[in-house]
C-alpha cells in the first residue's frame, strides 16, 4: 500500500516522503494513529500544497543538525570507570554510556545513533565515536576514557570481603554484644558461670 507521511517515523521515513508499506501496518497501525495517509489523487494534492512548509521543517532540522555537530564536536567527552593496571575496563563503555555523558553536557542525542568502535570500548585510551545526524550529517565526539583513582578502586581477593565482615563480627562480640539478643544470651550465660545473680 502507498502512503505519505504525516510526520518523521522511524525506520520508515520523514514528513511528506511517500513509501509503499504492507496493507496490515498501514491499517493497524500507521492509519489509525493517523501518521500516514493513503496516496491517491487528493492526498497527493493535499502534499503538493504543503510542500513549503515541508521543505520549511526539513531546513530546520538541517540547521538543527549543524548546530548539534557544533556543539559534539567543541570539547571531547571524558568518561571515567574503573580499570586494572593493564588498562582493561572493568567493564565496557557502550552508547548508552556515551549519550548519558553527552545528556550530562546538555547534549541530547538517540543512542542507535552513536556508533561506538567495535560496539563497546573496553579500555582506557582516547577514541573517535561516530553520531548520525540529520540525512547525511554526522559528527566525531572525540572521548577520552580514563581509570579511576586507585583508592576509589581497590582490587579485592576473592573472599577477602567476607572475611573482613566476619572478623569485625567476632571483634565486636568480643566486646560488646550488638543486638538485644546477643546481649541476653551473654546475660544468661553469665547468670549461668555464677557472675552475676540472677
Amino acid at each position: 500500500m502507498k502512503v505519505i507521511l504525516n510526520q518523521d517515523i522511524s525506520n520508515l521515513g520523514e514528513i511528506g516522503d511517500i513509501k509503499e508499506v504492507a496493507a496490515g501496518y498501514a491499517r493497524n497501525y500507521l492509519l489509525p494513529k493517523k501518521l500516514v495517509m493513503v496516496y491517491n489523487e487528493k492526498t497527493a494534492a493535499i502534499l503538493q500544497r504543503r510542500q513549503d512548509e515541508i521543505l520549511a521543517i526539513k531546513e530546520q532540522k538541517r540547521l538543527a543538525s549543524r548546530s548539534l555537530k557544533e556543539k559534539i564536536e567543541a570539547e571531547p567527552l571524558v568518561i571515567t570507570m574503573p580499570a586494572g593496571n593493564n588498562g582493561k575496563l572493568y567493564g565496557a563503555v557502550t552508547s548508552l554510556a556515551i549519550a548519558d555523558g553527552l545528556l550530562k553536557k546538555g547534549i541530547e542525542v538517540d543512542r542507535k545513533k552513536i556508533e561506538v568502535p567495535d560496539r563497546s570500548i573496553k579500555s582506557v585510551g582516547n577514541y573517535k565515536v561516530i553520531i548520525r545526524l540529520y540525512e547525511k550529517d554526522e559528527a566525531t565526539l572525540h572521548c577520552s576514557v580514563e581509570a579511576q583513582a586507585v583508592a576509589a578502586v581497590e582490587e579485592k581477593k576473592p573472599g577477602e570481603g567476607e572475611a573482613k565482615k566476619h572478623r569485625a563480627r567476632r571483634q565486636r562480640t568480643e566486646t560488646e554484644p550488638a543486638t538485644a539478643e546477643e546481649q541476653a544470651a551473654a546475660f544468661e550465660a553469665a547468670v549461668n558461670r555464677g557472675e552475676l545473680s540472677s
